[in-house]
C-alpha cells in the first residue's frame, strides 16, 4: 500500500461524501446487483482462506487510504463474496433479491436510527405495529402484541422468556432460584435455537423434552403426551411445547390442531416456530399446512425467507393482550423512557425487548407488500411451490436421482446416485458410499462457481441434497441446469 496517497480526514466534507457514495453505490449495482443476481455469473469466486486474507489485505493501519483504494476495496468485497441473490443459489432457506425491500434496506441505512422510542423513530413504531399487525391477523388473531427480532432464534428464545415469566413472573426479580425444574416439549426435528435458548435461558438443554417426530418429520402427538406425563412423574413442571411449521431439513409441519389440544388440555404455553414455514399463511392454497395456528401462544415468522423480504426480517408475534412483553423485559430506564413525556409513551416500544439499540426491519417488509400486495406475495408463494413440484416431478424422470420423500413444502431432498453405484443398493457399504457424493459434488460445484445447494445427513439417512426453492426469479431453466450439472459433475464418481 506504500504507493497509495493516505486519504486525509473528510468529516463534514460534503462534496466528498456524495462523489464516494455515487462511487460506491455505482459499484453495487453493476457487481453485486446485475451480476450478482444474473445466471450467466458465477455464484461465487471460492477462494482457500490464506489466499483469501491475502486478497482482502484485512490489516487495520493507522494511515487512511486514498478514495480510488477505498472503491478498489469495495469491488474485492463483493468479488469474493457469495452472491446470494443469484438464481442458482440454493444454499438456505433465503435468496433472491426484492427490489423494493432492498430501497427499504438502503433508506434504513442512510437514516442510523435505532426501534425504541417514538422521538426518535416516529415513522417505524406506527410503521412496526401497522406490519406486526397485518401478520398476526393473517395467523389468525384480532389482537395482540409483537416485536420484531434479531433472527429466528432469538425470536423462539424471547417466545421461552414469555412463557416461563407468565407461568412464574418472580422469576425476573428473584432468577431460577424462584423456579421449580422446568419441562418444554418439542419435537427432534426442531430449530437447535431450542436447546440454545434452554442454555442461555439458565434452563438448560436437559430441560427440553424431544418428542418423537413420524417417518415425514411431524412431531407424533401422543408421544408429546407420554413426555409430559414422563416429565411429571420426573418431578419436573411442564411449561410449554415448541411445535414447528417448515422444518429446516424436510420442510416438515407440525399437526397444530392435536398438539394445541394437548396444550390445552395440560394448561400449557404453545409456541410455533414458523421461521420457515409462516410465510405459507399468504396462500390460500397452501395455508392449510398451518391449520390450528391461530391456537398458538405465540409465533415465529421470518419474512426474509420465503417472501424475500431481505435479512433480516424476523417477527414474534403473541396473541397476548396485557402488556406481556412489557412486563418480562421492561426495566423503565429513567433516561430513555420517560413517563412525563409530551406524548403518549406507549409509543415507546424499546422496553419490550431485551436489546436497548434495535435495528429497524419494518420498513424492508412494509415497502415490499406496498409495491406486491398481499396478491403479488400469494403469487410469489404460490410460485415456489409450483417450481418444487416440477423439480419433483424432473427428479422422477431422472436416472441416477432418488427423492428422499415426496415434499409438502419446498425443501426438495433427494440423493444423486453417481454411475458407479447404481443398481448396487444390495451390495455392501452402499449407504456408506453414496453418503461421501453429496460432499464431493459440493466440493466441484462451489470451486468452479456454478451454484450451491446444501447437504446433510438425517437420522440413519445419508448425506442427501436439500434443494430449497425460494429465489422468486427462480425459473425451470434454472432448475433443469441444477440437475443436469449435477450428473456433469458426478459422472466420474
Amino acid at each position: 500500500m506504500a504507493d497509495s496517497k493516505p486519504l486525509s480526514s473528510r468529516d463534514g466534507d460534503s462534496v466528498a461524501m456524495e462523489a464516494l457514495l455515487w462511487d460506491v453505490f455505482g459499484i453495487i449495482m453493476d457487481e453485486a446487483i446485475r451480476k450478482g443476481t444474473s445466471a450467466s455469473e458465477k455464484v461465487c469466486e471460492w477462494k482457500e482462506p490464506e489466499e483469501l486474507r491475502q486478497l482482502l489485505d484485512l490489516e487495520l493501519r493507522s494511515q487512511g487510504e486514498s478514495r480510488e483504494k477505498i472503491l478498489e476495496r469495495c469491488q474485492t468485497v463483493i468479488r469474493y463474496s457469495v452472491k446470494t441473490c443469484h438464481p442458482r443459489f440454493f444454499n438456505q432457506l433465503f435468496s433472491g433479491l426484492d427490489p423494493h425491500s432492498l430501497a427499504g434496506r438502503i433508506i434504513t441505512e442512510a437514516l442510523n436510527t435505532s426501534q425504541y422510542t417514538y422521538e426518535i423513530v416516529p415513522v417505524f413504531v406506527l410503521m412496526e405495529e401497522e406490519v406486526l399487525e397485518k401478520l398476526r391477523t393473517l395467523v389468525g388473531w384480532s389482537s395482540g402484541d409483537g416485536v420484531f427480532c434479531p433472527g429466528g432464534s432469538i425470536s423462539n428464545m424471547y417466545a421461552m422468556n414469555l412463557a416461563r415469566y407468565q407461568r412464574y413472573p418472580e422469576c425476573k426479580q428473584k432468577g431460577l432460584r424462584a423456579l421449580p425444574p422446568l419441562a418444554l416439549f418439542t419435537s427432534k426435528e426442531c430449530h437447535y435455537s431450542i436447546k440454545k435458548g434452554a442454555a442461555f435461558l439458565g434452563l438448560g438443554t436437559e430441560s427440553v423434552r424431544v418428542v418423537k417426530a413420524d417417518d415425514r418429520g411431524k412431531m407424533i402427538p401422543e408421544d408429546l403426551e407420554r413426555q409430559i406425563s414422563l416429565a411429571e412423574a420426573e418431578g419436573a413442571v411442564p411449561f410449554m411445547v415448541s411445535a414447528t411449521s417448515g422444518t429446516t431439513v424436510l420442510g416438515a409441519f407440525d399437526p397444530l390442531e392435536a398438539i394445541a389440544d394437548v396444550c390445552q388440555h395440560h394448561g400449557l404455553w404453545l409456541h410455533v416456530d414458523a421461521a420457515w414455514g409462516g410465510s405459507a399463511l399468504l396462500s390460500q392454497t397452501h395455508r392449510h399446512l398451518l391449520n390450528g395456528i391461530q391456537r398458538a401462544d405465540s409465533v415465529a415468522w421470518n419474512p426474509h425467507k420465503l417472501l424475500t423480504a431481505g435479512l433480516q426480517c424476523s417477527a414474534l408475534l403473541l396473541q397476548d393482550t396485557s402488556n406481556l412483553l412489557k412486563r418480562c423485559h421492561g426495566s423503565q430506564a429513567s433516561y430513555l423512557f420517560q413517563q412525563d413525556k409530551f406524548y403518549d409513551v406507549a409509543l415507546d416500544t424499546g422496553d419490550k425487548v431485551v436489546q436497548c439499540g434495535r435495528h429497524v426491519d419494518c420498513l424492508k417488509l412494509w415497502l415490499m407488500w406496498k409495491a406486491q400486495g398481499g396478491q403479488g406475495l400469494e403469487q410469489r408463494v404460490d410460485r415456489a411451490f409450483a417450481l418444487a413440484r416440477y423439480l419433483v416431478e424432473e427428479i422422477k424422470k431422472r436416472e441416477g436421482f432418488e427423492l428422499v420423500m415426496e415434499p409438502e413444502f419446498v425443501n426438495v431432498c433427494f440423493w444423486f446416485v453417481p454411475p458407479s453405484l447404481r443398481g448396487k443398493q444390495e451390495s455392501p457399504h452402499y449407504g456408506e458410499r453414496l453418503a461421501k457424493v453429496a460432499p464431493m459434488l459440493k466440493e466441484r460445484m462451489v470451486k468452479e462457481g456454478s451454484m450451491m445447494i446444501g447437504y446433510q445427513p438425517h437420522g440413519a439417512r445419508g448425506n442427501f441434497f436439500r434443494m430449497v426453492v425460494a429465489n422468486p426469479t427462480l425459473t425451470q431453466a434454472d432448475v433443469d441446469f441444477l440437475l443436469d450439472r449435477l450428473e456433469w459433475l458426478g459422472q466420474d464418481l
